[in-house]
C-alpha cells in the first residue's frame, strides 16, 4: 500500500470512524464539559460560561460554588441548575471590555480571590464568557499568589486566550498586589 498523500492545508479532513466518539447509547448521559474547561489546583476548575448542554458534566464535580466574572444577570437555567444542586453562586460583574479600554478592576479581583482561597467554597468553578482573559487574569493572579514564576503564569494565560491574549492582562498579573491574601493561601495547596 503506497503512501496517501496529505490534505491541503485548507481542505477539510474527517476522521476516520474508529477516532470519531461514538454517539451515546440509549438512556447514556453524554458529558460535555463547558469550553476552555480546565482543573486549576485540587477544588479548583476554570471554563467559558457553562449552558444546559454541560451540567451534566458539571454535577459530577459535585461543585459547592461557581463564581462568575461577567456582570450581566446569571441566567435563568443556570440559577435553576445551581438551586437544584445547592451550589453558591459568587458573581463579580467585571466588563468584559475589549483592548485598549480594558479595566480590571483590583479590588474585585482581591474579593473574587477571597471566594476562590476558602476551602469551604470547593469545588469551585471559576468562569467567565469563554474563559480566557477574566478567567486568566483571576488564575494568573491565584498562580502569583502560589509563588509561580511571570513566565510559567503568562505562559498558563496564553494557553488559554491564544491569539487573543492581551498585553494588558499581562501588565495587570504583573502589578497585582498579593499582599493583604497571603495568610489565605496557608489553607490552599500551592
Amino acid at each position: 500500500m503506497g503512501k496517501q498523500p496529505l490534505p491541503a492545508a485548507d481542505e477539510e479532513v474527517e476522521a476516520p470512524a474508529a477516532a470519531r466518539c461514538p454517539p451515546a447509547a440509549a438512556g447514556e448521559v453524554l458529558l460535555v464539559p463547558p469550553l476552555n474547561f480546565a482543573m486549576v489546583d485540587y477544588g479548583v476548575f476554570r471554563s467559558g460560561f457553562p449552558d444546559a448542554a454541560n451540567f451534566g458534566f458539571l454535577r459530577t464535580l459535585s461543585l459547592r460554588s461557581v463564581l462568575c466574572l461577567c456582570p450581566e444577570p446569571y441566567p435563568e437555567a443556570n440559577v435553576n441548575f445551581l438551586r437544584a444542586n445547592g451550589i453558591r453562586l459568587f458573581q463579580f460583574g467585571i466588563d468584559g471590555c475589549k483592548e485598549p479600554f480594558v479595566n480590571i478592576p483590583e479590588d474585585t479581583i482581591h474579593e473574587a480571590l477571597k471566594a476562590v482561597l476558602d476551602i469551604r467554597n470547593h469545588p469551585i468553578v471559576i468562569h467567565c464568557k469563554r474563559g480566557k482573559h477574566r478567567t486568566g487574569c483571576l488564575v494568573g493572579c491565584l498562580r502569583k499568589l502560589q509563588r509561580w514564576c511571570l513566565a510559567s503564569i503568562f505562559d498558563e494565560y496564553q494557553r488559554f486566550a491564544a491569539a487573543k491574549a492581551r498585553v494588558s492582562d499581562q501588565m495587570f498579573m504583573e502589578r497585582f498586589d498579593i499582599s493583604g491574601l497571603e495568610h489565605s493561601r496557608a489553607s490552599f495547596s500551592s
